[in-house]
């Protein structure tokens, strides 16, 4: 499976567990467990099926879906890492010591200095 139907399919898995958490969480999870059950079983099936081939798109759609919310924080902090990268690329040297951080100190709001 190519990467980013691979990135999109983790996407979806890590949604609906963090659906099923959540459920779990305000006691609406009794209402819906079976169908819970259900797809976490077709999970199963869809993740042996992918581990046959790709064992490390199998393992994070594994962790999506029993740890929605490690992953989702895999994947923010991944994100935060492309944004910093894509802004050094834009900005060059020195664009990661923040706005502002090599100009002088404006004098212009400080009033008459007698």
């Amino acid at each position: 499976m190519d990467p980013e139907k691979g990135r999109l399919l983790t996407d979806l898995i890590m949604m609906v567990g963090l659906l099923r958490r959540d459920m779990k969480e305000k006691s609406d999870f009794v209402r819906y467990e079976g169908r819970f059950a259900r797809i976490e079983q077709k999970f199963m099936s869809l993740a042996e099926l992918i581990s046959r081939d790709d064992p490390v798109l199998a393992k994070a759609l594994h962790t999506a879906f029993t740890q929605p919310s490690r992953a989702l924080a895999f994947k923010n902090a991944e994100h935060q890492k492309e944004i910093k990268a894509r802004r050094t690329k834009d900005q060059g040297p020195g664009a990661d010591q923040g706005p502002g951080t090599d100009q002088e100190p404006s004098t212009k709001d400080q009033g008459p200095t007698e």
